[in-house]
C-alpha cells in the first residue's frame, strides 16, 4: 500500500465514526471522511462478534488485500475505516473486493477501475 498510511489512534477512529459518512453491506461497513493530507489513511477493524482470533485475522487479511488491489484507482486525501462483518470470514477475497469497489464508487472515491 504505497499511498496509504495506517490509522491507529483510537480518537481518529471515533472521529470518523461520528463525523464521517458510512455505508453498510452484508460483507463490510465502510466509514470515510476527507482529510487535509495528500494521502489516505486506512483503519481496519474486526470485533469479537466475528469469532476468535483466527477468524478476525482472516477477515482483516482479506480486507487488506482487497484494499491493496483497489488502491491504485482511489482518490487521495481521505480517512477510511473498514469494519469486517460476520460474512466477511466466509467470503472470498474477490467478493470482498467487489463489495469494497461498489461502496467506494458510491462515495465517488474512485478515479477509474
Amino acid at each position: 500500500m504505497r499511498h496509504t498510511i495506517p490509522l491507529s489512534e483510537n480518537y481518529l477512529f471515533g472521529r470518523i465514526y461520528r463525523r464521517g459518512k458510512s455505508v453498510v453491506t452484508p460483507l463490510l461497513a465502510v466509514y470515510y471522511m476527507k482529510n487535509r493530507m495528500g494521502m489516505n489513511r486506512l483503519g481496519i477493524t474486526a470485533s469479537k462478534k466475528i469469532g476468535g482470533a483466527v477468524e478476525r485475522n482472516r477477515a482483516r487479511r482479506i480486507i487488506k488485500e482487497a484494499y491493496r488491489l483497489t488502491e491504485p484507482a482511489l482518490k487521495a486525501g481521505f480517512d477510511i475505516v473498514i469494519v469486517a462483518r460476520k460474512k466477511t470470514v466466509c467470503a472470498n477475497m474477490w467478493g470482498v473486493k467487489g463489495s469494497l469497489e461498489g461502496i467506494l464508487e458510491e462515495f465517488s472515491l474512485l478515479d477509474k477501475i
